[in-house]
């Protein structure tokens, strides 16, 4: 009896429950492994990239909608000064154009326009400030300036968040391109209220009916 308990089939049993136990830690390892390498995967095709492009088209129809509305805000104003801002505009807009077609060639895209709801909506509103005004006043130059912030404010709203779109599927030159037209916008919102500020709006309520 003392004999059988040396017997060699005992001394393999510690390795044979080693092994069994090594079998699930390889799983595992096999597991944790396969995670990253899906991390991220998709963004390409995905529902984002999608609305991004779509955001992008939207707002190239309405870069190109302003550059003809614009040259008929110009010739509505008074002031010397909201004229050239308005010409000054005009030319930054046109640049931005652009910028965009840039844009969708560094994604791949082809650049192309899709209805702007909300800048026909905007520009409708600026043509009855020249409808509802009467020629050469002050008012209205101060109607046509409200007018055009409102676009700059849909606008610096469109472009921000698409700066956000574009460094979260990980397009960095497109973002970087989207900036500059979101710097350049908030630079026109700045200057229009400088010039409402300054000048037009005093020169608006001295007029009488």
């Amino acid at each position: 009896m003392l004999f059988s308990m040396h017997h060699p089939n005992n001394l393999i049993m510690p390795t044979t429950s080693n092994s069994k136990k090594t079998a699930p830690a390889k799983a595992a390892t096999k597991k944790k492994s396969a995670s990253p390498a899906n991390a991220g995967a998709g963004k390409g095709d995905s529902l984002l990239q999608e609305y991004f492009v779509e955001s992008l088209q939207d707002v190239y129809y309405a870069e190109k909608a302003i550059t003809k509305a614009l040259p008929k805000m110009i010739g509505a104003s008074t002031s010397s000064e909201l004229i050239s801002a308005f010409e000054d505009h005009l030319a930054v807009t046109e640049e931005q154009i652009t910028r965009l077609e840039q844009v969708f060639e560094s994604i791949g895209e082809k650049a192309k326009g899709k209805k702007c709801d909300a800048i026909e909506g905007l520009i409708k509103e600026s043509e009855s400030v020249i409808e509802d005004t009467e020629d050469g006043t002050a008012t209205r130059d101060v109607g046509l300036i409200m007018a055009g912030q409102k676009v700059e404010h849909y606008e610096i709203a469109t472009y921000g968040g698409l700066v956000q779109l574009a460094q979260t599927l990980g397009h960095d030159k497109a973002s970087g391109l989207l900036q500059q037209t979101l710097d350049e916008e908030k630079e026109t919102d700045e200057l229009l209220t400088s010039i409402a500020e300054n000048n037009v709006n005093y020169e608006a309520s001295e007029e009488k009916e």
